[in-house]
């Protein structure tokens, strides 16, 4: 019998551990807020904590969801589509917001974005776009309706390839990146949507801060992501052979979907304007080819090696280490809960219950 997302009692503990974070909670009291990339990964559980707050602590807060599919997004917030603190409004962020809403948000969150290989391949052009034009359109309502304060969602790939000169990423390092290439629209559209936000910050005034999430994963992962470990995952939840498709050397950090909410909270509360934080822990980085086995063991399968077909290998990162120096977030009071033995086991728990 398929459990709900909801229902899950591991789900149920990770919104209790993000619901509980010792926050100003309060400042959200009566707030409206608007979250774009509503159905993603990290938009989704954001949301769920959101809604438990307002169910529990009586906040009030109102939630503007944007994303492409109201079908998709009906399904997904189902639980609280005829809240009076839940509004989904379907829109393509590539688009102006003008006419699809008129409100004074004390929050906007920028968390949409294409982020995974395939997509990269196939859709280049929205790639971009959603990073830059997107991030100008939300900029720009924010500018003309008063918005308290900008969350851009940024990512590890804004590094580049490591140079050889570090072991971990801090938030002034620069890599190297060839923006002449197909793949380099992420990482490169990503530089240009924290440049709009810094450009808006002196210009418009606007308040800015930008979490830098790592490759996340959890029960919040949509079923056709084609990134490395949410198809290692997806493989073994449905009791099939992990297929890595290089020889996994690639060293990378990753965080638990749970703990990459937490971060984004504590950079929304307690961020400095104009900065920069990477949400990762250094017990989270692991080897691919490690990250396979440990996936492998829960779930009883093996780890086989394929070659990537063409589509695939054009959205791969060619980054072999990738490791992000979380001490600036820790200043924050942000630490992580879940390593990656703990994380990959909660996800592929809660999946087989949940996933169809």
């Amino acid at each position: 019998m398929m459990t709900k997302l909801l229902e899950h009692p591991l789900y149920k503990g990770d919104l209790a551990y993000a619901a509980g974070l010792a926050l100003p909670w309060d400042r959200l009291r009566g707030k409206k807020i608007l979250i774009t990339g509503a159905s993603g990964l990290i938009g989704s559980f954001f949301i769920d904590v959101l809604m438990k707050q307002n169910r529990e602590k009586n906040l009030c807060c109102k939630i503007y969801a944007l994303g492409r599919g109201q079908a998709v997004g009906k399904e997904r917030f189902a639980e609280y589509w005829d809240s009076p603190y839940f509004v989904f409004l379907p829109h393509d962020i590539n688009l102006p917001l003008d006419g699809k809403v008129d409100e004074e948000f004390a929050y906007i969150f920028h968390l949409a974005s294409n982020t995974h290989p395939v997509v990269y391949a196939q859709h280049p052009i929205s790639t971009v776009t959603t990073n830059i034009l997107g991030t100008e359109h939300l900029l720009n309502y924010a500018a003309c309706h008063g918005a308290g304060r900008f969350v851009f969602a940024s990512s590890n790939e804004i590094y580049g390839e490591n140079r050889g000169d570090a072991e971990f990423f801090d938030e002034a390092y620069c890599g190297y990146l060839d923006c002449n290439t197909l793949r380099a629209g992420y990482p490169e559209s990503k530089r240009c949507g924290e440049a709009l936000c810094q450009a808006y910050r002196q210009e418009k005034g606007i308040d800015v801060v930008i979490p830098r999430f790592t490759r996340s994963y959890g029960p919040t992962m949509r079923i056709m992501d084609t990134k490395a470990v949410s198809q290692f995952i997806r493989n073994g939840v449905k009791g099939e052979d992990i297929v890595l498709k290089s020889e996994g050397k690639q060293y990378y950090s990753y965080t638990y979907a749970a703990d990459a909410v937490a971060g984004l909270l504590h950079v929304m509360f307690e961020g400095e304007s104009g900065e920069a934080y990477n949400i990762a822990d250094s017990r989270s980085d692991i080897a691919l080819k490690d990250l396979a086995g440990v996936i492998a063991e829960v779930c009883g399968t093996k780890v086989v090696f394929e070659l990537p077909d063409t589509v695939e290998r054009a959205g791969y990162s060619t980054a072999t280490k990738a490791r992000l120096d979380g001490t600036k977030i820790r200043r924050l009071g942000w630490e992580m809960k879940y390593d990656i033995p703990a994380g990959i086991e909660r996800t592929i728990q809660i999946l087989r219950s949940t996933m169809r």
